[in-house]
């Protein structure tokens, strides 16, 4: 039984427990904003990765509310950092989806996805750093 409670507390298995969970809220996020918005332009990932970025920025943001004191223990950072929120967003399906939106001819529709990722995913970043620090 020890054996198994010292697996649970090595980094690569947390961050492999952490990536299921995140692939699996990536799966219920892309298709809960497909039947939002349809599938024709990947707003999925534009949203997985906004919401993946908020998160970070908030995780980041409280990790660093009170410098010198660690709030959230290094197992727990790579848990949620590294395993969720790496199983969660979705830079590679992004990288797809522009190149095929410009395959496509669709060089408005690449332009849009690639600007819109970038601005939301940094003003997640930031929203969620904004959040934690005026709490």
């Amino acid at each position: 039984m020890s054996f198994f409670v010292s697996l649970l507390k090595h980094p690569y298995i947390l961050a492999g427990i952490g990536g299921a969970i995140g692939s699996i809220g990536r799966i219920g996020m892309t298709d809960l904003v497909a039947k939002w918005l349809g599938n024709d332009f990947p707003f999925g990932t534009i949203m997985v990765n906004f919401t993946g970025a908020l998160f970070m920025g908030l995780l980041a943001g409280y990790g660093e509310a009170d410098p010198g004191q660690l709030l959230f223990a290094p197992a727990t950072r790579t848990l949620l950092m590294i395993g969720v929120l790496g199983g969660y967003t979705t830079f590679s399906s992004f990288s797809l989806q522009t190149f095929l939106l410009i395959e496509q001819g669709n060089l408005l529709g690449a332009f849009l996805n690639v600007f819109l990722s970038i601005a939301l995913c940094i003003s997640g970043v930031w929203l969620g750093f904004f959040t934690i620090r005026s709490l």
